[in-house]
């Protein structure tokens, strides 16, 4: 198949798995055109099967905002048309559902049919499209697709609560190779570069936003370290990055915090780690635990959203409810006082994570656009 993806392209995770999707899909013979504003950040080689399109939004004085969605469904013609694609995998209800469909539409007056499948990721649902003013144009874009994905149960359950939707949701897990996972316990994972031998590693990743209460990992850090030698990594860039960095030196423990930015190493840092961290608000699956759970690291989590199907309560690290700092220090110090304890809990993540693993996954995606161009064109 020629099949085009429209993701936004960055570190967070709805970029990440569209960009490892497509990169998939090509081994497995299919022709992939990533259309985005920038070249996805885990699109590191382009190939006769991989090609990247950039959409760009010519600066207009009459406009105090340059139409994206507008520019994108011109590019998305015209990508279709000069490539024959088949099928357009949009990842988000808007901007970029809604884009496809005007690209359909127009598309259509020419003759020519593309089928459009739309991906859920959660913040185009959860906080984007509850807002009452967008909440038309993301129930229109979800019921004009041809077929619907949502990562989690629970976001499939939050869209069919938010909206009035007249589409079956497929729920199709997001995933992770786990090939480059590998690297748990090998000796180039040199551990003594981050702390001293008896220091527990602690790990944060995220895009440092309110709804992930990085301000409860420094308090739960702040306690782990009060009762064990412990040191905290934090991955990730966000608006809330200096009021821990200032938490951290009221706390008196920034000596004991590390702060990597963004990162195209995560992997390579979570061969480090003991513990993860991710007490957020709410998380349409947990992608961040997922990859932690890959490199054999327990997850101290919130229960929120569709956390609780990655991490997996007393298996794979435990749940509380949202901040409950109390609970996530109790739980997190259990496993790391206990090195048999541990080291269970370090093989049973694998084990869960084992359920994501790519090529477990991404032949769900290939069924539904086979089954949606089959669909499309017995019409």
């Amino acid at each position: 198949m020629k099949i085009g993806i429209v993701c936004y392209p960055t570190f967070g995770g709805s970029g990440v798995v569209a960009t490892e999707l497509g990169l998939e899909l090509s081994k497995r013979g299919h022709e992939i055109h990533f259309i985005t504003y920038n070249q996805p950040v885990r699109l590191d080689l382009l190939s006769h099967n991989v090609h990247y399109h950039e959409v760009t939004v010519p600066e207009y004085p009459l406009f105090h905002y340059q139409p994206y969605e507008l520019a994108l469904s011109s590019k998305l013609v015209d990508m279709v048309k000069l490539h024959k694609i088949e099928i357009l995998h949009v990842h988000y209800a808007i901007p970029h559902a809604y884009a496809a469909y005007m690209a359909k539409k127009m598309l259509q007056e020419e003759g020519i049919y593309v089928p459009i499948v739309t991906t859920l990721h959660g913040t185009d649902i959860t906080l984007v499209g509850s807002h009452p003013f967008y909440k038309p144009a993301v129930t229109f874009s979800i019921n004009k697709s041809d077929a619907v994905t949502a990562v989690s149960q629970s976001l499939k359950d939050d869209t069919l609560r938010l909206f009035d939707i007249k589409k079956d949701i497929h729920v199709v897990p997001n995933f992770i190779d786990l090939e480059k996972y590998k690297t748990h316990g090998m000796p180039d994972c040199q551990r003594g570069m981050m702390a001293k031998e008896n220091e527990k590693i602690i790990t944060h990743i995220s895009n440092l936003r309110p709804v992930k209460r990085v301000q409860d990992v420094i308090s739960v850090f702040y306690n782990i370290q009060k009762e064990l030698p412990a040191r905290l990594m934090f991955i990730g860039e966000g608006p809330e990055k200096e009021k821990i960095e200032q938490q951290c030196r009221d706390l008196g423990i920034a000596n004991k915090v590390v702060f990597f930015g963004k990162s195209n190493e995560i992997d390579k840092i979570l061969c480090f780690s003991d513990l993860f961290l991710l007490p957020s608000q709410t998380e349409s699956f947990g992608l961040a635990a997922l990859e932690a759970m890959a490199s054999g690291v327990p997850v101290i989590s919130s229960n929120s959203g569709g956390i609780p199907e990655v991490n997996i309560h007393g298996v794979s690290g435990f749940l509380s409810n949202v901040g409950d700092v109390v609970d996530m220090t109790k739980n997190a110090l259990e496993v790391l006082r206990d090195d048999n304890l541990l080291k269970t809990f370090k093989d049973n993540a694998r084990k869960e994570a084992l359920k994501f693993d790519l090529h477990n996954i991404v032949p769900k995606y290939e069924a539904i656009y086979m089954d949606t161009l089959s669909k499309c064109f017995a019409l």
